[in-house]
């Protein structure tokens, strides 16, 4: 038997951008601290644009993106993973299929003080009722809302705008811990891949 741990790749990440502002026996006794996903798929990814791109030397700054049903985002210097989007769980970060990704966590008590949710509810709602299907009212994948894009629905082409939003807000962060030197932005899942239009609208500006 073989374990392949998804968190594995994200390891490299100093304390100071995996540790949560929350109490310490969180992070010594329990492991709250963000672990990241998709390692896998980024592991592959930087292992083929090092060797195809790079001529094998580890030594570039990239960002690379999985833009998919489930979204993130890293940065890598040297080889290693420098920070991701992803958290403790898969919740946190870029606005996802069903996932809000990052907000507010006094979201959650209110939903549970003002409307009287149940922590299984909350759980539900943000991780399978919440991104771009509750954005757009229409779908949790991006074909079908792009579809409804062009036909001129506004629900759908604000969807696309805050997920090309949350994206860029993570692309600044990661290119100033790159201090400003990024070689190559890397687009990856069903999204990154397939839509030409997200792709430029994360990029506009960055052309100079």
């Amino acid at each position: 038997q073989i374990a392949v741990f998804d968190t594995a790749f994200h390891m490299s990440i100093p304390q100071e951008s995996h540790r949560y502002a929350v109490p310490k026996e969180l992070y010594t006794q329990q492991g709250v601290r963000k672990y990241g996903f998709h390692g896998t798929s980024y592991g592959f990814v930087l292992d083929k644009v090092t060797r195809h791109a790079f001529e094998g030397h580890n030594s570039s700054s990239l960002i690379l993106t999985h833009l998919g049903s489930g979204s993130s985002m890293c940065c890598v210097r040297n080889g290693k993973c420098l920070d991701t989007t992803m958290g403790l769980t898969p919740l946190e970060g870029l606005v996802m299929g069903t996932r809000s990704g990052d907000i507010d966590p006094g979201i959650v008590g209110y939903l549970s003080r003002v409307l009287k949710k149940t922590p299984a509810q909350v759980d539900a709602m943000l991780n399978k009722e919440s991104g771009l299907l509750a954005l757009s009212g229409i779908s949790a994948d991006m074909r079908e809302i792009q579809a409804a894009a062009l036909r001129g629905d506004d629900d759908a082409v604000f969807a696309r705008k805050v997920f090309v939003e949350r994206v860029r807000k993570y692309l600044g962060a990661y290119l100033i811990k790159l201090r400003g030197e990024c070689e190559a932005l890397i687009f990856t899942g069903g999204i990154g891949e397939n839509d030409a239009q997200i792709r430029a609208d994360v990029c506009a500006g960055l052309e100079g």
